[in-house]
Formats: C-alpha cells, structure tokens, sequence
C-alpha cells in the first residue's frame, strides 16, 4: 500500500486563492478553541461553504465526489466500518470488491484517519470526497440498535424467571450500569434517538414484546420473544418516571430526562394496564433541538404572512387545529418564540408543559389537585398577560374564559382537536359559546397536517392510474395533464419505505366581516359556505395537492392525511370523469 502524504489543507486554499491568510489565521485561532477539523472551522465561520470546499478537494486531490443522498449503499458493507471508528474518523465503506473498499470521508486530508482505516479493512482504500452531515446521517440510519435490542433482550430474559424476578433487587444494583434491562434501555433511547422517533411503545402481547418506534408520524414494530422482560422494562421505566412500581391496576404519568449521544431528552411516560400487562408509551422530546422559528416550519409564504400578521395583533383569539401529531404545538410555540420579547408578559397553560421558554410563566394543570385549565386561566388572567397560551380548549367553560379574554385586551392563542379550519368556529358554538362572542373575539384559525416527504435518494416517477388522475382534477377543479407526480421505492436511506421527513401542510381561514356576521346569527351553514369562498382560503386536500403535484410527496399520502375515504374518493373520479366526458 502506498504511504499517504501529509496535505496542509489550509496552505492549499490560500495557494490557490479560494480563503486569504488573514481568514486562515482567523480560522486557526477558532480551530484552537472549538477543536474542529480547520474545513469544518471555515466553513462555521462563512469563508467558504460546504459545497465549495468539497468541490475543491475533489479537483485538487482528483477524487470523486459522491452525493450520499443518491448513493445505493449496501448496509452491510457499511458495516465493515465498526460505527466508532466510523463516526471518530468521519467516514463511510461504500463499496467493496476483490481490489479495494471504496470509502467516502468528509476529510479525505486527514492521514491519520487514511491509515487507521486501511488498518482495520486491512484492504486497499479508494476514496471519495461526501458531505459531513449527509455521512453522519447515514450512519445513524446504518448503524441501527436493532440487533443489540434483540441481544440485549435475550440476555436479559436468561437472568430472569417467571418466578424469580426480584424489583427490589434490580432497582437497588449497586452497578445499575451493567444491569441488562438498562443497557437494553438505553439501546432503545440510542436507536430512537438515530432514526428520530417521537414516540417509543412498549406493548406486551401473550407470547411476546412489541416495541414500535413511531418515525415520521408512521409506527415501525420490532417483537421479541422474550415476552418476560416486560415487567422488568416497565418497572425500571417507572423508577426513572418516579411512579408507583406496585400499581398495575391504574394508569400512571410522568417524565424523566436522559442524556443520549450529548443531547438532553425529555421524556414523558404513560403507562396503562392492558389484558397481557402494561403497556407504556414515551414521547421523546429533544430539548437541544430548539424552538423552531415559524420560517423554517415550511408555511407557503402567504399563509406564513397571514398567521404573523394574526398573532401580532394586540387582542384577539388565534387557534391552531388537527389532530394529535399533526404538529400544532411546534406551531404554537414558534409563534410564541417570535412573540416572546422583555416588553410581553407571556403566560401559558399546558398540559404537559412540552418546551421550556425563558422568560415565559408556564404553568402545568393539575386536574387531581384542582388546577384544571379554567381554574389556571382565570388567575392567568389576574396576572396581567399581554399574551396567553391555553393548551387546548375542551370544554365550554374554558373555552367562555378564553374568548372572553380575548375580547378584553388579551392575545390568546389554543388549539381544538377539528378536522379542518372551517368546523373550528361552529366547534365552538357547539360547546356551549355565544355566536356573538366567537364573532367577536375569533381572528383567525389555522388547520395543519403532517404529510412525509419522498425520499429524495429513491424516488422516482410515479403515473397516475385513470381514477386518481381523475380525483386530483376534481379537487382542484383543473386539468393536471403534463404533470409528473412521484413516490419512492424505498431504500436503505429511508428504512425502505420510500418516504423520509415530513412537511407541513396548512388550511388558512381569516375572518371577515361577512364571516363574523354570519357567526353573530348563528348561522353556521352560511359561515362554513362563505369560509370554503373566501379570499385566500385554500383547503387542506388542495394544500396538500400543491406538494404532490412539486414532487415533495405522493398522491397516497395526500389521501392519508386529508382522509379521503373511499367513498369520496369514487363519488370525485365519477363526477370528474363526467364533466370531462
């Protein structure tokens, strides 16, 4: 094998121009103090982009450049690599044959990790010049703990019995560290941290242990024979939780946080008792991921620019909708985020309290001791608020509070569990409201969906069977001829499901006055008539259309989310097939 030569990428690029010497002993002395490789340093501090950088090390050291995000990768190549020396030295196996391994590495300047690979193949190299991020996103996809889980859980069931399981003994191991039920957890917490799951389901059946990780709105299911381990999951699960390891009749909540891979999760534990134990499910919440900003939440621009306009304004009441998981608290809390300045006094009643705000009083409800959402907001209100969050509006006498808050001076902004924008305001005069005061008080209700994006290292052209062409042109009332919809086929990239991220699809009502009008008779048939008309207003089937027919996702997943039945679905094609007939 022949000996690489030390390359001073930093000389190189002033040589050739691409960064000057004052910007190269700029990034130096910031290299010193972060400890960051000086490419990634250039990049943190503007001198040059990820791009180009790559760019020039392709041409400079003659080495391809390859796009991870349309690589076909065989996982099990990827895993000649162990995932330390992977993630340690920045680099990918990506191909092997009788010749040489093909490797990509985000530093393909770095000699020491050249050599430290080819030590550990104990093959020649051939390398190849990929994105940092694209890489560590691909070894957290690869390098998944499914198999360890499975290792683990069979451990763990060897040193356990029907009979014999000892709580006390398992919660008092003096070396918890190298108990086989906490290294099994934090297997689990790794692996969903890795894919990005928001929930973690534990769920024992008659004969064996269901663990599903829901990723991307969607439940991806692991079972276990090892059906035994569930109590001891779940007890060690309530320990961390602070609950009551004897109760297993009632359900129980609480939360804990843990520390996985330098991230602090926040986890919150449900658990229930169901005919074969106890089923528990965990939402995990990164607290390191930050509030999202409400441009970065994938708004169109005019929706976008409505709802700013909305929640800037003094007084008033703004509601977000959906269903569970559809993305209405990482909403609201953008908006709070950006309405979140010394001169506001914030309050917020939640049940749970999601995200810590600073500078924000965030107040938990407590309906076992009394401190239910009406009680909280009544004395939210003597607190002197500019602005107040209420979590959700379920029932009437919250819902008289909230509006009439809002009526008074105050910007309140909640959520209602509807289906779309439009059933938001008539919701409300269901549970008891005064037309007049949802009149009133009602500026603006914003419906959302999470629909998943293809995955953009599978996808491919997807033609539309004569039935779906002809429902999409009944929704949107026009021809689609010369569109090309897409799907993915599923790759290693995306768990072979052919999707990969969500984006957010939006419903936008603003009220009018002859909207309001409409409210202040009660006239809810007429409302909902006017609010299907009015200026702007584009539904959540449509919205969603606009991100199949741009590629972004597919015709099926469209169907998911609006819940188009069946039914819908014919009772369009046929009425559509007709027209064009």
């Amino acid at each position: 094998m022949i000996p690489r030569k030390k390359i001073r990428i930093g000389d190189l690029l002033v040589e050739h121009k691409v960064v000057s010497e004052i910007q190269l002993q700029n990034a130096l002395v910031e290299q010193r103090k972060s400890g960051h490789k000086l490419g990634r340093t250039l990049v943190a501090l503007g001198y040059i982009s990820e791009d180009q950088l790559l760019d020039y090390l392709s041409r400079q050291l003659q080495l391809p450049f390859i796009d991870l995000k349309h690589y076909k990768y065989n996982p099990d190549t990827v895993r000649l690599l162990p995932e330390t020396v992977a993630r340690r030295y920045r680099v990918i196996a990506l191909d092997s044959s009788n010749d040489a391994v093909l490797v990509g590495m985000a530093d393909p300047t770095d000699i020491f990790a050249y050599d430290e690979i080819a030590r550990v193949l104990k093959r020649p190299l051939r390398e190849a010049v990929v994105r940092e991020s694209d890489l560590l996103r691909t070894i957290d996809t690869v390098y998944r703990r499914t198999e360890e889980i499975s290792s683990l859980a069979e451990e763990l069931s060897e040193e356990l019995s029907e009979t014999d399981f000892d709580l006390a003994q398992l919660a008092e191991t003096s070396d918890v560290s190298e108990a086989p039920v906490v290294k099994l957890l934090q297997s689990l917490f790794e692996d969903a941290v890795q894919v990005g799951a928001s929930d973690i389901h534990i769920e024992p059946d008659e004969a064996v242990l269901r663990i599903r990780q829901r990723i991307d709105g969607m439940l991806h299911e692991q079972v276990m024979k090892e059906k035994r381990i569930a109590g001891a999951l779940v007890s060690r699960l309530k320990l961390m939780s602070g609950l009551d390891i004897s109760e297993k009749r009632l359900p129980q909540d609480g939360r804990f946080n843990i520390r996985v891979k330098g991230r602090t999760i926040d986890v919150r534990v449900s658990t229930m008792p169901i005919q074969h134990g106890e089923s528990v499910v965990m939402r995990l919440l990164d607290q390191a991921g930050g509030m999202l900003e409400l441009d970065h939440l994938g708004m169109p621009a005019d929706v976008l620019a409505r709802f700013r306009r909305s929640i800037h304004r003094p007084h008033g009441m703004v509601l977000v909708t959906g269903p569970t998981g559809s993305g209405k608290t990482t909403t609201l809390y953008g908006a709070l985020n950006e309405l979140n300045l010394p001169e506001v006094k914030i309050i917020t009643v939640e049940d749970p309290v999601e995200y810590d705000l600073p500078r924000v009083n965030q107040v938990q409800v407590k309906p076992k001791i009394g401190l239910d959402f009406a009680t909280v907001l009544r004395t939210a209100l003597r607190q002197d608020p500019d602005i107040v969050l209420v979590g959700e509006i379920r029932d009437s006498e919250t819902a008289e509070i909230a509006l009439r808050a809002s009526i008074t001076g105050h910007l309140v902004l909640s959520t209602l569990h509807t289906n779309d924008a439009v059933s938001t305001a008539i919701r409300l005069i269901d549970m008891g409201a005064e037309g007049f005061m949802v009149a009133t008080a009602l500026q603006a209700i914003i419906a959302q969906r999470l629909v998943r994006r293809i995955c953009i290292s599978c996808v491919t052209e997807h033609p539309l069977e004569a039935r779906e062409k002809a429902w999409v042109e009944g929704v949107l009332g026009e021809s689609i001829d010369g569109v090309q919809f897409r799907r993915g086929t599923g790759c290693p990239h995306c768990n072979n499901t052919g999707y990969r991220g969500r984006v957010g699809v939006y419903e936008f009502l603003e009220m009018s006055p002859e909207l309001t009008d409409t409210l202040r008779r009660n006239d809810t048939s007429a409302f909902a008539q006017l609010a299907g008309q009015s200026a702007g207003f584009r539904s959540l089937a449509r919205s969603a259309l606009d991100h199949a027919r741009a590629g972004v996702t597919t015709l099926e997943e469209v169907l998911r989310v609006t819940g188009s039945s069946d039914q819908e679905f014919e009772s369009l094609s046929v009425t559509a097939q007709r027209a064009a007939g």
